[in-house]
């Protein structure tokens, strides 16, 4: 009966010790930046390993432009880009904090986080 008691805390330091390298991690994205880019680099776009977009560029000649749907396209896939680099670069960062394990109820946790 004590045994179980003894596994029990050990499983428990262990999710604390989880719970703060999940916390450094988080934090480390925040520091973290990725671009996506469209139309031959004439827009990119700068996201956090946050996925909050950063910045927007956007180069002079297509702003004097009349085609507004095509800037508009091309903002969006710039944009789309950089997040999908940003949600893959958490999920690279999670791999290395979980050593490639699946640990059940890690996708909530990092749903919690922001990250899923």
């Amino acid at each position: 009966m004590f045994k179980g008691l003894g596994n029990m805390a050990s499983m428990m330091k262990q999710a604390q010790e989880m719970q703060g390298k999940m916390k450094e991690m988080q934090e480390s994205l925040g520091s973290l930046k990725v671009e996506g880019s469209a139309g031959g680099g004439m827009v990119v776009v700068e996201a956090s390993g946050h996925q909050k977009i950063l910045s927007i560029r956007i180069e002079e000649e297509l702003i004097g432009t009349d085609d507004k749907e095509m800037l508009e396209d091309l903002i969006t896939a710039a944009t789309n880009q950089a997040l999908d680099k940003a949600k893959e670069l958490a999920a690279e960062e999670m791999a290395k904090l979980t050593g490639g394990m699946d640990l059940p109820g890690l996708g909530d946790a990092m749903s919690q986080l922001g990250l899923g």
